[in-house]
């Protein structure tokens, strides 16, 4: 098999797959080619010539390791995945971002990691400078703030804080929004590369900026620690803790670090301190560390140094760089302030003609109504005119029926004169008629009560000249007298009989008597009637005369004064109240 493996035909290339920050990147490579000739490639192909700061990361196991430059792709333990997943990113990190970064598309890399590293939390960042990195990032995304163009809500699909920040306080998104927008509009003015190189300035005060962290015990009592490498140098720190180291080694005190498998060493420069010993249970891991401790190392010394002149020329190119875009800038900021004063300018003339039209639409308006209001007020002198010919007409008219009516009031207030006389005289009748009538019942009264007297004595009389006859005749005549003679009995009889006769003779007189007055006053009161009705249909049509003429008069004089209103009659109460209390009293009588 072995020979039949050695006889089978090797593939002369293989696949790559590099992903940066912002990009991913396929390359086919040749088998003999090493790390070197990789990284060259890319960085090549991104356009960045600062390399030293960056490396090929690939993630192997529990870890991640670094693609060795000197040694073949191949022949180091990277993942046999096709293609070979490999991270483009930065390995070391500088001290001042302003002074060694000096391309633009590194201070872009640098940007586009430090701030994954921050959401991610791998670099702790207070609340306060979250927002105003937030607020960094979103001018070098969006540009100038322009609140016509970036309307509430256009961070919303945008992660520009951590999540601890976000559920450390109870805010929504629009507040946070709000909040990073306020920061934001005070950027007005800075480009893209000059915000992310004061997100990169504010980031490296971060305590976490740049430190790879790795887990090591203690020599003596086997105390868990962690190492943090970056640029200063090396530092011990509590577990729990990654902000405050409890010792560090800056680079300039270090004399010598090594490493016997898991056992490292540090030297320190002044003899009279310790060596320090920790152990890191891994072997990668410990090559790991110091390949970063030697490559920071390296860049501190590098930093002392006068820069080669490669750094020179890089320097001075981006000097230039930074000159011609800023002068670029400075055009077009020139410009654009030059291309909003026009469109203002044509805004305000484009306004203003807007206003001068409308201006003149009114003034067009306004001249159509007054030539219709002109029309409209000759059109109503006119009729005014018409109108006052026909009220002089008509109140002439109204002044011949006015003396008409005064001749006619005056006639009316003779003939009311009559009437009231008249009614007088009436009055007067009346009252005597009642005087007479109470008189007569009086009297009427009085003959009832005689009358009635009178049947009581002759029916008392009758009764005891019945008595008497009855009981004292028949004992005189057989007692004391001889009995009369026949004559003189029939004689007493007929005194007796011619007496009751006459009594009833005169009360039969005397009843006809009051039958027959009282007949003559029911005539009397029946022909009173009829003058009271007669009288009282005078007076009604005098009423009704006199209102028409009233009504006339008002009319009239309406007309004259040019409106019509309705007549009104106004009852003369005084005068008729004492006709309807007499006319009252006639219909009761």
């Amino acid at each position: 098999m072995s020979i039949l493996g050695l006889k089978k035909k090797q593939p002369k290339t293989f696949k790559v797959k590099v992903i940066t920050m912002d990009a991913e990147m396929e390359f086919s490579c040749e088998v003999k080619w090493k790390g070197k000739d990789l990284f060259d490639l890319v960085c090549r192909t991104v356009g960045l010539r600062e390399t030293w700061f960056f490396g090929l990361r690939y993630t192997i196991k529990d870890t991640y390791a670094w693609l060795k430059q000197e040694k073949r792709v191949l022949d180091q333990e990277v993942p046999k995945d096709s293609p070979i997943t490999f991270h483009f990113l930065a390995k070391f990190f500088p001290e001042k971002v302003e002074e060694e970064l000096v391309q633009e598309i590194t201070q872009h890399l640098f940007f586009l990691q430090v701030k994954k590293q921050i959401l991610d939390e791998e670099i702790f960042c207070s609340p306060e400078a979250s927002v105003l990195l937030a607020s960094y990032a979103v001018q070098a995304k969006y540009g100038d703030y322009d609140p016509n163009f970036h309307k509430p809500g256009f961070l919303a699909q945008d992660e520009l804080l951590p999540k601890r920040v976000l559920m450390q306080y109870q805010m929504t998104a629009d507040m946070w929004e709000e909040k990073i927008t306020a920061w934001y509009a005070e950027h007005r003015g800075i480009a893209r590369d000059e915000a992310e190189m004061e997100y990169l300035k504010i980031a490296q005060d971060l305590e976490m900026y740049g430190v790879s962290y790795f887990a090591i015990t203690q020599n003596k009592r086997d105390t868990d620690l962690l190492l943090g490498v970056d640029a200063q140098g090396l530092h011990i720190y509590s577990p729990n803790s990654k902000l405050n180291p409890n010792k560090s080694f800056p680079w300039s005190g270090i004399r010598n670090i090594s490493y016997s498998e898991k056992e490292f060493t540090i030297k320190p420069l002044d003899k009279k301190k310790d060596v320090f010993k920790f152990y890191s249970s891994q072997l990668r891991v410990n090559k790991l560390i110091l390949q970063l401790c030697i490559g920071n190392h390296d860049l501190f010394m590098r930093r002392r140094k006068v820069d080669s002149i490669e750094v020179q020329q890089m320097k001075a190119q981006a000097k230039e760089e930074k000159a011609r875009k800023k002068m670029e800038r400075q055009i077009l900021a020139r410009e654009k302030q030059m291309r909003e004063e026009a469109e203002r300018a044509k805004e305000d003339m484009e306004r203003r003609l807007f206003q001068l039209q409308d201006e003149a639409r009114l003034a067009n308006e306004a001249l159509l109504r007054s030539e219709e209001t002109a029309d409209l007020l000759a059109e109503k002198a006119q009729i005014a005119e018409e109108e006052a010919k026909l009220l002089a007409h008509k109140a002439a008219e109204a002044e011949q029926d006015r003396q008409r009516l005064e001749v006619t009031a005056m006639k009316s207030k003779e003939e009311k004169r009559l009437m009231e006389q008249k009614m007088r005289e009436a009055e007067q009748l009346a009252v005597k008629l009642v005087e007479q009538s109470e008189r007569r019942l009086k009297e009427a009264d009085h003959l009832k009560q005689d009358l009635t007297e009178a049947k009581d004595a002759e029916r008392r009389a009758k009764q005891k000249l019945l008595e008497i006859t009855k009981t004292t005749y028949p004992l005189i005549a057989a007692y004391s007298t001889p009995p009369a003679p026949p004559e003189a009995a029939d004689f007493a009889y007929e005194s007796a009989s011619t007496r009751v006769d006459f009594k009833d003779s005169d009360m039969k007189r005397l009843s006809m008597e009051i039958e027959r007055e009282r007949l003559e006053y029911m005539e009397k009161s029946k022909h009173l009637q009829d003058q009271l009705k007669e009288l009282k249909s005078e007076i009604e049509s005098l009423k009704l005369e006199e209102q028409q003429q009233q009504a006339g008069v008002y009319s009239l004089h309406n007309e004259a004064r040019g409106y019509v209103q309705e007549p009104v009659y106004i009852p003369h109460s005084n005068r008729n109240s004492a006709y309807m209390s007499q006319m009252a009293f006639f219909e009761e009588v």
